[in-house]
Order: C-alpha cells, then structure tokens, then sequence
C-alpha cells in the first residue's frame, strides 16, 4: 500500500500526463470527484473517466501539489499550483487551489475544492 503522500504524487503525475488508468489506480471505487467545471460530484471510475474527457475537450488544466499536510480530522490538504488554458491556448486561470481528500482502504475515496482567500497562499 502506497504511503499517502506518494499516492497524491502518483495521482496528480498521471492527471496531467492525462493517464487516466494510472489516476484511476489511486482511487477507490466509489470515488466522488469534485466536478468544478460542472458542478456536483462525479461517483465511481467511469463517471471520472466520462468527466475529464469531457473536461479535456473544452479545458487544458495542470495542477501541480506544492504542499501536503494532513487535518485534524484526517483528510489530506494538498495546496496545488493550477494553470488551466482553453483549447485554443488562452490562459483562463493561474493560481493557488486547495484540494481535500478523504482516504478509504488507502486510496482516495473523495476530493473537494476549497476556494483559495485572494492575498492568502494555501497551507
């Protein structure tokens, strides 16, 4: 079992070389997804899967962790450098975001986004 920060590592790595069985590897099978382009949650694999091809069809994001640390209450706060374009290469968003996850049977069981304070850098 993989030790939880490297589960975050492996998972954001395969995200953004858009390998989506590694990514999928990482997560439990009832996983919710934060659907922030849509609103919502995706539940399951297929339903990530069928989000982010739909995602990737309109968005080009990146998100790379740049601190992990864990909440009182257990969940794993991962503060992410996001760069998001649209298909044409138009830069959309370039900022700090905030990523929880809640772990199940060592692997990530769900993720919500937290809104990052304007002038404040994510913890």
């Amino acid at each position: 079992m993989m030790q939880p920060v490297d589960l975050i590592r492996t998972a954001y790595a395969a995200f953004n070389a858009r390998d989506i069985p590694a990514v999928l590897a990482t997560f439990h099978p009832q996983v919710r997804w934060s659907k922030a382009w849509e609103g919502d949650y995706a539940t399951g694999h297929e339903q990530v899967r069928a989000y982010w091809l739909r995602q990737w069809q309109e968005l080009n994001p990146q998100v790379e962790p740049t601190g992990i640390h864990e909440r009182a209450d257990g969940r794993l706060e991962v503060a992410v450098h996001q760069i998001v374009h649209d298909m044409q290469g138009q830069l959309l968003f370039d900022g700090p975001v905030k990523h929880i996850y809640t772990l199940q049977d060592g692997l990530l069981q769900q993720m919500d986004i937290e809104q990052v304070a304007l002038g404040t850098e994510p913890t």
